[in-house]
């Protein structure tokens, strides 16, 4: 019998995997063992992008504010599409600019969908400084970012509803799902 995961591995034909959603939505905690089990490099583009900038994501946006850090999310997205065989776990705005969409439909586009109950106790529990949500009242700020941003993530390849279950179950049932985006390239020679 083949191994699922290397018939999904000659079907991805090296793209990558982009997953997108919320802030809290487990994307990099998700991304980790969707990686691994591909035998993809993970890539934190968070991390990246204060590696370039020299400092944390919240000193980003004392500076440079909203727009500056959307400018270098912009520029480490672009250099990470070069590559191929990742698994990327965005910054939860990347959606919001339209010039994002060409690198992360190079790849296959995951939406994390997480409610906002939940995401709401996710973000209780994070010691992450979140900077749209240093605000006066959060929940306000977050149901924001909900209704701007759901309609963008919804243009994903793959939406992927989140309760409760853990990361590795999210990247098991992800494994699961791509088959159904990806034409199988023996099905094609066939025909």
């Amino acid at each position: 019998m083949a191994d699922p995961i290397l018939s999904l591995k000659e079907r991805l034909s090296g793209r990558s995997i982009y997953l997108i959603g919320m802030m809290g939505s487990g994307k990099t905690s998700t991304g980790r063992p969707l990686a691994k089990r591909l035998g993809y490099g993970f890539v934190d583009a968070d991390a990246v992008i204060e590696q370039v900038a020299g400092c944390a994501i919240p000193e980003i946006f004392e500076r440079e504010g909203e727009a500056g850090f959307r400018l270098i999310e912009s520029q480490v997205l672009n250099a990470i599409s070069q590559r191929h065989s990742l698994v990327v776990a965005t910054g939860g705005g990347v959606v919001t600019k339209p010039e994002n969409w060409g690198q992360l439909h190079s790849g296959i586009v995951v939406w994390l969908d997480v409610n906002r109950a939940q995401l709401i106790e996710r973000l209780r529990d994070d010691s992450t400084q979140r900077p749209l949500l240093q605000q006066p009242n959060p929940e306000a700020a977050l149901d924001t970012l909900l209704q701007e941003r759901r309609p963008l993530y919804g243009e994903a390849d793959l939406t992927v509803v989140i309760k409760d279950e853990s990361p590795d179950a999210v990247a098991d049932g992800i494994l699961q799902l791509l088959p159904t985006l990806i034409k199988d390239p023996t099905e094609q020679r066939e025909r």
